[in-house]
C-alpha cells in the first residue's frame, strides 16, 4: 500500500535547553534506584497475563506462593542496556518530527479527543463529539509548538465497542504529525497498528519510521494487570514505541512521601521495561511517570498540584540517568475552563517541564483534572512554550556575543537604535502574539479575544495535508466495518 501522498512537512520546531537545572543529585538518584530494585526483587509485583507470565517462566521467573513475581536486578540491568537510548518519531509522511537524544530536546502534545470539550467560542464545557476530533487535530496541526496529539477514544457519539478505532481513524485523517494513542481494550490495539501500517506503507515501514506510539499504564501500587502487560506485549511484538506510565497518587496509590513515591513509580515503570525487552530485545520504550497527590479535600488526583510537577521533573532526572526517553505532563489544569487558575497552573507546569529533562510532554490543554480538553488553553500554552523557548536558550558568551566592538563604537552617552547590529538581531527576542505591550493598554483583557480569533483563523485557513487516495480507500473499508456496528 502506498504512503500518504502529500509531501508538505508540518511546521514544528525543536525546543533546545541550554540551561542547568537540578532537583536530584546523582547520589539521590542512585538511592531511589536501589530502593526501586528492592521493590522489584524483594517486595515483588502482581503481574497478570498468560503470555507475559509464560515469558517470565521461560526466563526463570516464577510467581511465588503469595502471587507476587520477583524479578532479579540482573534482568532490570539487562533491560536498561538493551532498550534504545535514542528515538525518532515521524510525521505521517515519514519525516522526523521528534528526535529524542542526548541533546535533551523537549516536545509537547495535546489531546485529539476527551470526555468533554471546553467549547472555544462559548467557554462552556460540553460532551465531546466525533466531529470535534477534526477540529482539535486541525488546531494542533497548525500550532508550531504542538508536536503530537493523543487519541484516547472518548467521543460521546461513537459506540463504545469501536471507540478506539474510529477515534484513531478520525485522527489519522485530520492530523499530519505524530500520533500518540491509547486503546480501551486489548483487541483494538492490533487493529490500530494495522490501520497505521496502511498509511505507512506496511508494517515494516511503520516499525522503521513510526508515526504512532502507544500509551498504557500499570495499576499502582505494584500491579500490572493483563490489560497493561498485553498492550506492552503487542507493542513490542510490532516494534511500536510504547509509553508505560504509572499514575501514583500520594496518600492514595503511593506513600505520602516524595522519595517513596518516586521509588515505587520507578519500580513499576522498570518492570514494564523488563517485559518489553523480554518480548523483543531492543524494542523502543518510553518511560512515563505521573507521581501526583490525592487531594484530601476533594479526593481528586490533582493535575495542577505543584508537587506533581516537582516530582515529574525529579522523575525525568532519574530517567535521564538511565539514558531513556521520558514522557511527562504539562500545560494542564484542575480548573474547568480557561481562567486565572488555568493560566497560572499551565505556565508553572510548562516552565517546570521545560527546565527539566522531560522529552515528550502530553496533556497540553487538558482541564478539570483530565475530564476535558480546552482548545483555548492549547493556543495559550503554545504561546507560553514559545516564550519559554527564549528563556531556555540560555546565554552564550563568546567574542561575537560580547559585542565589544559595538559597545566601543557607541561609547558613553550614545544609543544603539540605529546600529546595524541592532537591525540584524532585534527580531531574535520574543514578541508575543497574544499578550499586550502597548504604550497604552485598554482597561479590559484582550487576550481571550485574540485566542478565539486565532482559533477561527486556523479553522478557516489551515489545511491538513490530504492522505493519498489509495490509502484513504483502504481506511474507509475499516470505517465501513465499524459503522456496521
Amino acid at each position: 500500500m502506498g504512503r500518504a501522498g502529500h509531501k508538505e512537512t508540518p511546521m514544528t520546531t525543536m525546543i533546545p535547553r541550554n540551561i542547568s537545572f537540578e532537583i536530584l543529585s546523582t547520589e539521590k538518584i542512585e538511592k531511589i534506584h536501589e530502593a526501586s530494585l528492592h521493590l522489584i526483587e524483594k517486595t515483588g509485583m502482581k503481574i497478570s497475563g498468560e503470555r507475559t507470565i509464560a515469558l517470565l517462566r521461560e526466563n526463570g521467573i516464577v510467581p511465588d506462593a503469595d502471587g507476587r513475581t520477583r524479578i532479579p536486578r540482573s534482568m532490570v540491568d539487562n533491560a536498561l542496556k538493551t532498550a534504545p537510548k535514542e528515538l525518532t518519531l515521524y510525521t505521517r509522511e515519514g519525516e522526523p518530527c521528534m528526535v529524542i537524544n542526548t541533546g535533551n530536546p523537549v516536545y509537547f502534545g495535546t489531546h485529539a479527543d476527551q470526555l468533554e470539550l471546553v467549547d472555544p467560542f462559548t467557554g462552556k464545557a460540553r460532551e465531546f463529539m466525533k466531529k470535534d476530533t477534526a477540529m482539535m487535530c486541525k488546531l494542533a496541526d497548525a500550532l508550531p509548538n504542538i508536536h503530537f496529539v493523543l487519541s484516547v477514544g472518548m467521543s460521546k457519539d461513537i459506540a463504545p465497542e469501536v471507540q478506539t478505532q474510529v477515534s484513531f481513524l478520525e485522527t489519522v485523517m485530520n492530523f499530519s504529525k505524530t500520533i500518540n494513542f491509547s486503546t480501551n481494550d486489548i483487541e483494538s490495539l492490533q487493529e490500530v497498528i494495522d490501520m497505521a501500517a496502511i498509511v505507512a506503507g506496511g508494517h515494516d515501514r511503520l516499525s522503521e519510521k513510526p508515526f504512532i506510539f502507544n500509551y498504557c499504564e500499570p495499576l499502582p501500587p505494584l500491579n500490572h494487570p493483563v490489560e497493561s502487560t498485553e498492550k506492552l506485549f503487542i507493542s513490542a511484538k510490532n516494534r511500536i514505541p510504547v509509553v508505560y506510565m504509572p499514575y501514583c497518587m500520594m496518600g492514595g496509590t503511593a506513600p505520602m512521601s516524595f522519595a517513596g513515591t518516586l521509588a515505587q513509580c520507578n519500580a513499576e515503570a522498570l518492570v514494564g521495561l523488563v517485559i518489553t525487552q523480554l518480548v523483543s530485545e531492543g524494542a523502543p520504550f518510553i518511560y512515563g511517570a505521573m507521581p501526583s497527590i490525592m487531594d484530601m479535600k476533594t479526593t481528586i488526583g490533582s493535575y495542577g498540584a505543584v508537587e506533581f510537577h516537582l516530582l515529574i521533573a525529579a522523575a525525568s532526572e532519574i530517567v535521564s540517568y538511565y539514558g531513556l526517553p521520558f514522557y511527562g505532563t504539562a500545560g494542564c489544569t484542575d480548573a474547568k475552563v480557561l481562567d486565572e487558575q488555568a493560566a497560572v497552573e499551565a505556565t508553572m507546569e510548562i516552565f517546570s517541564t521545560i527546565l527539566s529533562k522531560a522529552n515528550i510532554v502530553h496533556d497540553v490543554g487538558v482541564a478539570d483534572h483530565c475530564n476535558s480538553v480546552c482548545p483555548e488553553l492549547v493556543v495559550l500554552a503554545d504561546e507560553i512554550i514559545e516564550m519559554l523557548k527564549h528563556y531556555t536558550q540560555g546565554v552564550d558568551v563568546d567574542t561575537e556575543t560580547l559585542t565589544m566592538d559595538v559597545i566601543e563604537k557607541v561609547g558613553p552617552g550614545g544609543q544603539y537604535l540605529n546600529e546595524p547590529h541592532t537591525m540584524r538581531n532585534f527580531k531574535k527576542v520574543f514578541y508575543p502574539s497574544l499578550f499586550s505591550r502597548k504604550m497604552k493598554n485598554p482597561e479590559e483583557s484582550e487576550v481571550r479575544g485574540r485566542i478565539r480569533d486565532k482559533i477561527r483563523k486556523i479553522m478557516e485557513t489551515h489545511h491538513v495535508p490530504k492522505l493519498d487516495d489509495a490509502v484513504l480507500k483502504e481506511l474507509h473499508k475499516w470505517y465501513a466495518k465499524y459503522e456496521a456496528n
